[in-house]
C-alpha cells in the first residue's frame, strides 16, 4: 500500500506568460457502466483545449477510484495504457466522495485543477470559460448551477432550503455550487493546511478567500448508472456542512432551553391557577406527566446534537489518515512508478 507525499507539490512557478497544465480530477465508485463515455469526451475536450492553447501539452486527467467493486479501475488502466494523458489512482477502500476528490486535489501538480463529476451530469462545455477566467486572475472559479428544472420538487425544494438555511447560520457556501470548481495552486496549498477529519469541501473552499468567480450552467441527466448519492448520504452529507461550520445547533438548545423554561413556569402558573380556581384539574396528573414528556425529548434532542459534536471532536483527536493509495497507472506525478 502506497501514500502519495503530500508535501512534494509545491506553488506553481506559472506567471501568465504560456499556457497553464491544467488538470481534471475526477473521483469515482462504480462508474464501470460511463467511464469510456467520459474518457472519451473529456480526451476530445483536452485535445480541443491543447490545440487552441488554453492550457498546456501537459495537461491531463486523473481518475480517482474510491474502491469501486466493479471494473472502474480495471477501465481506467485500459484507458491509462491507451492514452498518454489519462491517469489514475485507486484507493484501498471506499472513503467516500469527499476523501477522493481531496486524495486528487492534494496529489495532483498542476497550475490548475478542475474537480468535476464521472457521470458526464456536469457540463463539460463550460471547462474553457472557467479556464479563461484563470488565466484573467480568477484563482477560485465556482461552477453554478442556472436552474433546478430537471430536478423534483422535494429534491428542489430541500436543496435550496439546504442553501439558505446554511447561510442564515453563518456558513459561507456558494449557492447552488457543488464540487465542479478550478481550484488554483496558491488556493490548493492552502487548502493543504486544513486538518479536518469530516470534509465538506464546498464549505471549506470559499474560507480561503482568493479571487474568484462565477460560471453557469446546467446539469444534464446521468448518462449511464446510479446515482452514487442516495437520500441516506445527502442528509449525510447535509448534516456534516452544518456540524462541521457552525456552532448554531448548540445555540439553539440554549435558546430552546431558556424557551422550555419559560414554557414550563407558564404552564405551572396555570396548573396553579386551575387547581386553586376550578374543579377541573385532575390533581397531579398535569403538572407531572406533561413536563416528563417536554423536558425529556428536549433532553434527548440537546445531548443527540452535543454527541454528534463530540464524535467529530473525537475522531479528529485520533488524528488517522483520510485516505490510503493502494494502486497507481499512468504518468502520475512525484509517485513511485514500482508498482
Amino acid at each position: 500500500m502506497q501514500l502519495i507525499d503530500p508535501t512534494q507539490f509545491h506553488s506553481s512557478s506559472w506567471d501568465g506568460s504560456q499556457a497553464p497544465v491544467v488538470n481534471l480530477v475526477l473521483p469515482c465508485y462504480n462508474e464501470e457502466a460511463v467511464l469510456h463515455e467520459t474518457a472519451g469526451r473529456l480526451g476530445a475536450l483536452l485535445d480541443g483545449l491543447k490545440a487552441e492553447g488554453l492550457i498546456a501539452s501537459a495537461s491531463a486527467a486523473y481518475y480517482v477510484d474510491d474502491g469501486s467493486r466493479d471494473g472502474t479501475w480495471a477501465l481506467i488502466e485500459t484507458l491509462a495504457r491507451e492514452r498518454s494523458d489519462v491517469c489514475g489512482l485507486k484507493l484501498s477502500r471506499n472513503r467516500g466522495h469527499q476523501n477522493a476528490l481531496l486524495c486528487g486535489l492534494m496529489s495532483i501538480s498542476g497550475d490548475a485543477l478542475i474537480s468535476l463529476d464521472a457521470d458526464l451530469q456536469d457540463d463539460l462545455s463550460i471547462i474553457p470559460d472557467m479556464i479563461r477566467a484563470f488565466r484573467n486572475g480568477d484563482e477560485v472559479v465556482y461552477a453554478v448551477r442556472r436552474r433546478r428544472d430537471a430536478d423534483s420538487f422535494f429534491k428542489r425544494f430541500t436543496a435550496e432550503g439546504y442553501y439558505t438555511a446554511l447561510a442564515m447560520m453563518g456558513v459561507e457556501v456558494v449557492f447552488n455550487h457543488a464540487d465542479y470548481r478550478l481550484l488554483g495552486r496558491r488556493p490548493l496549498e492552502a487548502l493543504r493546511s486544513y486538518g479536518e477529519t469530516h470534509l465538506f469541501l464546498r464549505g471549506m473552499v470559499p474560507q480561503l478567500g482568493y479571487r474568484s468567480s462565477i460560471v453557469t450552467f446546467d446539469r444534464a441527466e446521468r448518462f449511464a448508472g446510479e446515482s452514487k448519492y442516495p437520500l441516506s448520504k445527502m442528509l449525510s452529507l447535509a448534516w456534516r456542512g452544518v456540524t462541521s461550520f457552525s456552532a448554531a445547533p448548540l445555540r439553539v438548545i440554549t435558546g430552546l432551553g431558556m424557551l422550555v423554561s419559560l414554557v414550563s413556569v407558564a404552564f405551572g402558573l396555570w396548573a396553579l391557577f386551575i387547581s386553586l380556581f376550578t374543579s377541573m384539574a385532575l390533581p397531579g396528573w398535569a403538572s407531572t406527566v406533561i413536563p416528563m414528556y417536554l423536558l425529556g425529548g428536549i433532553q434527548l434532542l440537546s445531548l443527540g446534537v452535543i454527541g454528534e459534536y463530540l464524535a467529530k471532536v473525537y475522531e479528529a483527536g485520533k488524528a488517522r489518515p483520510r485516505f490510503h493509495v493502494e494502486a497507481i497507472t499512468g504518468g502520475w506525478p512525484g509517485a513511485n512508478t514500482d508498482r
